[in-house]
Formats: C-alpha cells, sequence, structure tokens
C-alpha cells in the first residue's frame, strides 16, 4: 500500500437516526477500501480508520456533508500499510502474535453504541450544536504549558485512559486511576478517592480528546471545581512539542502500531510486567482467561500475568 495513513476522529453532535448513519459509514468505507473502527451514537460518531491517502481524504469529504458531521477535525497519522491474514481476535481486541507487523486495522467494524465512550452515563449526557454541554473548558497544548507556568504544582494532569496505557506514557507527575475500563471512572469519582483535587485546576487528556469531552463534564456534575480537558488530547500536544513538552514516554494506540513516539529519542518509562526491563511494548496476558494488557519486553514476548 502506498503512502497509508491512519485518521483518529469524533464529533459530538446529536444524531436523529444512528442506524442509518452506520449503515451509511458502512457502505462509504467499503466502497473506498478503508478498514478502522467507528462507532455511532445519539451523541455523534467516533472512529479510527485507515487506507490509502486519497481514500481517506474522499472519506473526510463525504462524511462532512452530513450536516451534524460539517465541523469533524482529524488528527493524521502514517499508517504501516503492511497487509497480512486476519488474526484471529483475542479478548476482544484484534492482535496478531506479539510484535508482528500486521495491516493497522485488519477489518472494519461500525457499530451503533449508546455511548461513543463507555462510562456508563448515556442519560446523563446532553449534546447540542456545539458539543457535549458542560464540559470542562478547553486548553490547546500551548495553553496547558502556560497554565502549568502560571499555577506550577497546583495543576494536576488527569489520565482519562485505562490504566495500561499509561504504564508507557503519561504527563509528567500525573494522576492515573487504576481503571481497565471507562466504567471504573465513575465509580472511583463517586468514592471519593479524588476529593482532594476539587479545589485544584484539574487537566484531563486522553489519546484524541473524546474520553475527556465525557470525563471532564463527568466531574464538573460531581463537584470538582475548575477542570479544563486538552484539546486534541495527547495526539495533538505531541505533535506541537514532540518530547520537549511535559508528555513522557510513548503513546499508546488502537491499531497495529501498538505504540508511537511523537520524536525520536522517546523516553522508555513502561517496564516489563516479567523482569522489569524498559519497554514500551504492550500486549494481551497470553493467559486466556485474563483479559489484561501488560508491558513486555522482546525477550519475554507471550508471557502472561502470572509469570510476573
Amino acid at each position: 500500500m502506498s503512502d497509508p495513513k491512519i485518521l483518529l476522529y469524533y464529533v459530538f453532535a446529536p444524531v436523529a437516526d444512528p442506524e442509518a448513519v452506520r449503515l451509511w459509514q458502512r457502505e462509504l468505507c467499503e466502497s473506498l477500501g478503508l478498514r478502522g473502527r467507528i462507532i455511532v451514537s445519539k451523541h455523534g460518531i467516533n472512529g479510527t480508520v485507515g487506507g490509502e491517502i486519497d481514500a481517506c481524504k474522499r472519506y473526510l469529504r463525504r462524511t462532512r456533508e452530513y450536516g451534524p458531521f460539517a465541523g469533524l477535525e482529524v488528527k493524521w497519522s502514517d499508517g504501516t500499510g503492511l497487509a497480512a491474514a486476519e488474526p484471529e481476535p483475542l479478548h476482544g481486541v484484534d492482535r496478531a502474535a506479539p510484535w508482528q507487523r500486521i495491516a493497522d486495522f485488519p477489518r472494519l467494524t461500525v457499530k451503533v453504541r449508546d455511548e461513543l465512550v463507555a462510562f456508563g452515563i448515556p442519560d446523563e449526557i446532553e449534546v447540542d450544536a456545539n458539543g457535549v454541554v458542560g464540559g470542562g473548558t478547553h486548553l490547546s497544548p500551548e495553553a496547558v504549558n502556560a497554565l502549568v507556568a502560571e499555577r506550577g504544582d497546583d495543576v494536576v494532569f488527569f489520565d482519562g485512559r485505562n490504566a495500561w496505557e499509561a504504564e508507557i506514557g503519561r504527563f509528567r507527575d500525573a494522576v492515573v486511576p487504576d481503571v481497565r475500563t471507562t466504567h471504573g471512572f465513575i465509580e472511583q469519582i463517586e468514592s471519593g478517592a479524588f476529593d482532594e483535587l476539587k479545589g485544584r485546576p484539574v487537566v484531563t487528556y486522553c489519546t484524541g480528546g473524546i474520553r475527556c469531552e465525557i470525563l471532564s463534564a463527568a466531574m464538573v456534575a460531581r463537584g470538582f471545581d475548575e477542570v479544563y480537558q486538552m484539546d486534541g488530547g495527547i495526539v495533538k500536544y505531541g505533535e506541537a512539542f514532540g518530547n520537549d513538552g511535559l508528555w513522557e514516554g510513548s503513546l499508546a494506540v488502537f491499531d497495529g502500531r501498538e505504540a508511537m513516539d511523537f520524536a525520536p529519542g522517546a523516553a522508555v518509562i513502561g517496564r516489563c510486567a516479567v523482569c522489569d526491563a524498559a519497554s514500551n511494548r504492550l500486549a494481551n496476558c497470553a493467559d486466556p482467561a485474563c483479559r489484561a494488557r501488560i508491558v513486555l519486553c522482546p525477550e519475554h514476548e507471550g508471557a502472561s500475568c502470572a509469570e510476573h
């Protein structure tokens, strides 16, 4: 595949007929030869698709023709374009053998869900033409750095991803909730585990920004006084500052790349679950009964959680 690209995007906007949008999106992607994962709900659309650059451009243009998605913005990244036989799904995630380079997305899935991100609060979220109602204040990467320069250690970075994603990369001194699925955030917040942060400026962040649209609104609704969300997520921040900002390590991604760096020489902060060697490689636990994602070094590829 020549010049393959990956698009990461979302739009929060009212969708009157999610099933009709699902059918249209699937037909559109199939006609263009794109693969990836798309979720549609009454709140909008969330997707990551990959393919030839011209096909990606046509997909973007056609999707923006639908009124609620007219303002869709995307994060572009380079794909591998490597073809491979379709692997069997493991623990609900498409994966090949450890570290095997495969096509970025072995298949196309387009689904309708109650939520674009499964926090478990679909009826709490309100969306209008401007996006999520009541969410945190959006900050550009430059504004994030300015806030830290002004407020110093009072600023709290709050990771809105699964805890295993933060093992290979996170913002300096970030609070990383011990959650394995997004459902866990609401439970932890309502337990009072983070009540000491309610009087401080909290900057929520995630891969591309979508999880923090919901997380920040949920935190505001539960009494956090000063909540921000990183506009464009880690991806946009990394594009702006590379290895020279407040981000440390590699970014976990949900395609065949597994992880990506924003510039050569990125710090390796992950530790192998078996031997504690430095590594930014993520893998499924080899135990079929375990759903964990763990950091492993090349020497211990294919290992299980029980081995450490």
